[in-house]
């Protein structure tokens, strides 16, 4: 018989208690050492074992779909406000495949997907925000970062020589330099904010154990072998430096206008439900209204029925 939740929370209590365990409050720590990256619940959930837990979580997860796949069309049709979305996190944290479900209800024509790899030569020839500024969502539309500017001060601080394309000397690389690109990131975020884009932020927290069990079944089934690249395990050597560099990033730039969320990734399905769950939230919380009609259409309109009703079956 399956394990059922006592329901002791309202369903808003629930999302909102899960919500508030997720956020980095403005100016507190990431604490990223402290957070699980595997869900043990809490709450209506915490008698449940894995299985069910999982399995909660996927009806979680369908329900969150047809919630989001409303909230994009009110969105979509309102067209004054944007919500841009940024996934960061270590490979095989499970960015693409929470993409693919937290959005398989929505119409793909108000949602737009972009991953930023190597910069160019003529990107690199700009400030560093220009590319990322070129792919903001527009009106009306959900965008999705798929990694982001948040490379500028993770994988950059990692590796500072990647720097010498931006024209950035070492002797330049200090405290400051960092601070400085925090403080543009947060500005950039504000002048979103500030003209109809809500800017959400979520890091997919993946333990190392994880990370190399899922690189092990890529490795083991030919048909994911192809998601698979040597490179991701020379960088996976780089884990405590990543780490410190995130820890670093999510604290200085987790603000009331652009939050982050830690997301605890071991679990898949747990991580799709609380993704999709904020996005809903995010949305509906939103001052969005339905397109008015004018007069002179509703008369337009009326005299439109008439012609149709008049034609012959």
């Amino acid at each position: 018989m399956p394990e059922v939740a006592v329901q002791t929370e309202s369903l808003a209590q629930r999302r909102e208690r899960i919500r508030h365990e997720l956020l980095v409050g403005p100016g507190t720590a990431a604490n990223l050492t402290g957070r699980d990256t595997r869900w043990t619940g809490g709450g209506d959930f915490e008698q449940l074992s894995a299985e069910a837990l999982n399995q909660t979580a996927k009806e979680i997860l369908g329900a969150g779909v047809d919630e989001l796949k409303d909230a994009q069309e009110l969105l979509w049709a309102s067209d004054s406000h944007a919500l841009l979305v940024v996934f960061q996190a270590m490979d095989a944290a499970g960015k693409d495949s929470t993409i693919k479900h937290v959005m398989s209800g929505v119409n793909p024509q108000g949602v737009r997907v972009d991953s930023f790899k190597q910069p160019s030569k003529d990107e690199l020839d700009h400030a560093f925000l220009w590319r990322i500024a070129k792919a903001a969502p527009g009106r009306g539309m959900i965008g999705i970062f798929n990694r982001s500017q948040y490379e500028e001060v993770v994988a950059l601080k990692v590796h500072p020589d990647w720097l010498a394309g931006q024209r950035v000397t070492p002797d330049d690389v200090n405290s400051d330099f960092w601070a400085a690109r925090y403080a543009d990131l947060n500005a950039f975020e504000r002048h979103l904010a500030n003209n109809g884009t809500t800017v959400v932020k979520f890091f997919l927290h993946v333990s190392k154990a994880e990370q190399k069990r899922r690189f092990m079944a890529r490795l083991d089934k030919p048909h994911k072998l192809w998601k698979f690249s040597a490179a991701d395990v020379k960088e996976r050597a780089h884990w405590d430096e990543y780490m410190h560099a995130y820890e670093d990033a999510i604290t200085a730039t987790s603000t009331a206008w652009a939050p982050w969320y830690v997301i605890p990734a071991d679990q898949k399905h747990v991580m799709q439900a609380m993704v999709v769950s904020i996005l809903v939230d995010t949305v509906t919380s939103l001052d969005l209204n339905w397109p008015t009609v004018s007069d002179a259409a509703n008369i337009a309109n009326a005299s439109a029925r008439r012609a149709l009703e008049g034609e012959p079956d």
